[in-house]
Order: C-alpha cells, then sequence, then structure tokens
C-alpha cells in the first residue's frame, strides 16, 4: 500500500470517528487533519471539500454495513433466518458504546438539503439495502412488498435505537419481523 493510499485510508477513517461522534458540521477540516495525523496541504490533495471527503467516509460506511450484514447472514440457514438475522445484527450494533444512529440518516438530515452529493450516497445506501432485503425475500418466496416493510423496520429501529438511546429497539423491529414474514409466507401458501 503506497503513502497515498496509507494517508486515504487514514484520512477517511478519522473523518468517519469525528463527524460520527460531533457531527459533520461541528468538525471542521483542522480537526479531521490533527485526527488523522496528516498535513493540512495532504489533506485537501487528497480531497479537494470537506463534502468530497464526506462522501468518502459515507461509502467507507456502506462497505462496514455491507459486510456487518454478510457476516450476519453467514452464520444462519434460510431465507427466513437471514431476514431475521439483519435485525440481530443491529441489536450487536446498537449495543456498542459508540453507538449514534445511522451515519447515512444522519448525514441526510444535516446536509441532505444543501448537499446533493450527500444525498445521493445517503439514498444508494438506503436502496441498496432495501434491494438486498428484497433479494432475500424473493429467495423466501413471499411478495416483494415485504421487503421494502422489513426495510423500514430497520430504518426505525436505527432511528429509535438512536434518539432513545434504547437498544431494545432492535429486538422489538425483529418480533415484529417475524409476525410479517410469517404472515406474508402463510398468505402465500
Amino acid at each position: 500500500m503506497t503513502t497515498v493510499e496509507t494517508d486515504h485510508d487514514r484520512i477517511v477513517e478519522a473523518a468517519d470517528r469525528l463527524f460520527y461522534r460531533r457531527g459533520i458540521q461541528a468538525v471542521g477540516m483542522d480537526a479531521v487533519r490533527a485526527e488523522a495525523g496528516v498535513p493540512l496541504k495532504r489533506l485537501y490533495a487528497q480531497f479537494g471539500s470537506k463534502d468530497a471527503l464526506l462522501v468518502e467516509v459515507l461509502r467507507h460506511r456502506a462497505g462496514i454495513w455491507d459486510d456487518g450484514l454478510a457476516q450476519a447472514a453467514a452464520g444462519v440457514d434460510g431465507p427466513r433466518a437471514k431476514l431475521l438475522a439483519v435485525y440481530d445484527f443491529l441489536d450487536q450494533w446498537f449495543r456498542t458504546d459508540d453507538f449514534r444512529g445511522c451515519g447515512f440518516i444522519n448525514a441526510f438530515g444535516e446536509l441532505g438539503a444543501v448537499s446533493p452529493d450527500v444525498a445521493d450516497v445517503a439514498r444508494e445506501q438506503k436502496a441498496a439495502f432495501q434491494r438486498y432485503v428484497g433479494e432475500i425475500v424473493d429467495e423466501l418466496g413471499a411478495p416483494r412488498r415485504l421487503g421494502a416493510q422489513l426495510a423500514l423496520l430497520a430504518e426505525g429501529a436505527q432511528t429509535t435505537a438512536a434518539i432513545s438511546g434504547n437498544p431494545d429497539a432492535a429486538a422489538d423491529a425483529r418480533a415484529a419481523a417475524e409476525t410479517l414474514i410469517d404472515a406474508a409466507v402463510r398468505a402465500g401458501r
């Protein structure tokens, strides 16, 4: 890995930590520079603007999210269990000390109205998650609409857990998901 790649990753990870912990607008590029341990000139050479950096941070977060879902699904058998593994993944995440809600929802809330690039990346991630859930619903043989409903439960659990500080939102969403999945499977018979 080259110094440029190492600096790139270090900057993205530092910005991710700061933006997620403190909020995007509360963090300046100088704070990112200090956290990453790189000169400000190098930071701007890598990322021409804070928006460009934020887009990379969100893409980094998308990879973490996708990996987490894949790991949760890897340990289970069958589409029903894969769908419920989403909520088990959320439950583990909600119980971490640094949980501050969904980084995409947070970024969209802060900058979605003024930064089309941020809004686009957030929308891309949400659409990708709906596709992921929809593909598993297809494996289950349930109506496609179930995928949107289950994704909505997961999104709502993230927001509820962040605002309330109660990680049990994942278990509540999981219980609702079980009810929806079982009703959809019964209706399909």
